[in-house]
């Protein structure tokens, strides 16, 4: 499998390539519109064909480029269907599978950060899955903020701890953003050292925690929203 991690640094957000080199057939994750013609170029040198263009989440903090990528090269867009995006080609519950070439990306549903976010558990053909790409319900020593986008601190705890932390140790953690340079963890380190979901911290304290962070809302939350409701393309239909 070919696997790249790629870094939007205004948002602090990772965009995930994966390609099958057998097929030739590609998948981007989580994608960011001002890097539309990185991409794509990344894909050409690597003599991929993009197949999908897949969301974890509909983003408040940046515009993705699923609908420029989409236009330009026909592959189909796949966004989770609980995550108010009617523009997707198809709507992604859980158990689903993206399918690119012997690559699976299985949906797990894990909202919280939002009602509608998604984890993929990632497996090469036979070989069982061994990284997972969390979107913002589980970052590296961290997660996702829960006051907007019918955010709720107690089904991110139940997410993470039902859903991702049930995973084996070794699995690989990719998630869509970092804010201080650090790239992959794994389940296990963030079951013991993640300081807000992991360790001796509860349930209840967890849901104090989140509701006392009082942040500012995301700069391009205005922006963002109703673009990525339309896949981040102006000529989408709402």
């Amino acid at each position: 499998m070919i696997f790249r991690q790629l870094f939007d640094r205004e948002s602090c957000t990772y965009t995930y390539l994966l390609g099958d080199a057998a097929t030739g057939q590609a998948a981007l994750v989580d994608t960011v519109r001002e890097h539309v013609g990185r991409d794509l170029e990344l894909l050409a040198e690597l003599g991929l064909t993009l197949t999908a263009v897949v969301e974890t989440h509909v983003h408040a903090d940046h515009v993705t480029g699923a609908g420029e990528l989409r236009r330009r090269t026909g592959a189909i867009c796949s966004v989770p269907r609980l995550g108010g995006a009617p523009c997707a080609d198809v709507p992604l519950g859980d158990g689903d599978v993206v399918r690119v070439g012997a690559i699976a990306l299985r949906v797990l549903v894990t909202p919280g950060h939002t009602g509608g976010c998604v984890s993929y558990l990632v497996s090469l053909g036979e070989a069982a899955a061994d990284r997972v790409l969390t979107g913002d319900a589980l970052l590296i020593r961290g997660c996702g903020r829960t006051d907007f986008q019918e955010g709720d601190a107690g089904r991110l705890w139940d997410s993470v701890h039902t859903r991702l932390f049930a995973l084996p140790d070794v699995t690989l953690v990719y998630p869509a953003h970092d804010y201080r340079g650090v790239t992959v963890s794994t389940i296990g380190e963030e079951k013991r050292h993640n300081p807000r979901l992991g360790g001796t911290r509860t349930r209840p304290e967890f849901i104090q925690l989140m509701a006392a962070l009082d942040l500012p809302p995301p700069a391009k939350i205005a922006e963002a929203l109703p673009a990525n409701r339309a896949c981040g393309d102006a000529g989408a239909k709402p």
